[in-house]
Formats: C-alpha cells, sequence, structure tokens
C-alpha cells in the first residue's frame, strides 16, 4: 500500500518533533501553516499521537512513532 498525500502530511509533521525531548512542542498557527499542515495536525491528534489539535507535544505513541519515522529516514537516505 502506498503512503496517500495525508500520510505524508502526518509524517512530514511528525519529522518536526524532536523525539530526544517531551518538553519541545510544536505550534501548527491556522493562518499561516499550510492548509495540509493544519489537516495533518488534527488528524494526528484524532490518532491520539500528539496532544493538541494545532500541535502540542506528543504522546507516548507519538514519541514511538516519530522514532520510527527518524529510523526510517536514516535507511533512505544511506546511499
Amino acid at each position: 500500500m502506498a503512503f496517500t498525500p495525508d500520510h505524508v502530511a502526518e509524517l512530514n509533521l511528525l519529522a518536526l518533533f524532536h523525539s530526544t525531548s517531551a518538553q519541545e512542542g510544536i505550534k501548527v498557527h491556522q493562518h499561516s501553516a499550510p492548509d495540509e499542515s493544519v489537516r495533518a495536525a488534527e488528524r494526528l491528534h484524532q490518532k491520539g499521537l500528539i496532544t493538541q489539535k494545532d500541535g502540542g507535544y506528543l504522546t507516548t505513541l507519538g514519541s514511538e512513532a516519530v522514532e520510527l519515522i527518524q529510523k526510517l529516514q536514516s535507511i533512505v537516505s544511506e546511499g
């Protein structure tokens, strides 16, 4: 199954979080962020990966997802 554009937007947004610190969050500003990022944040919040619909902090599940994304980025960047 290929990643949909919505999946890619969610992965890109999660990649902005720092996996090393639970105290660092992000804010997706509804009026200045791209619509795809705003919608991705809302979906990630609904899925329980981030604490707020406009960003916030990673949940435990979100932290695990970010670690996996970082590993995947490392794998596909090698070459």
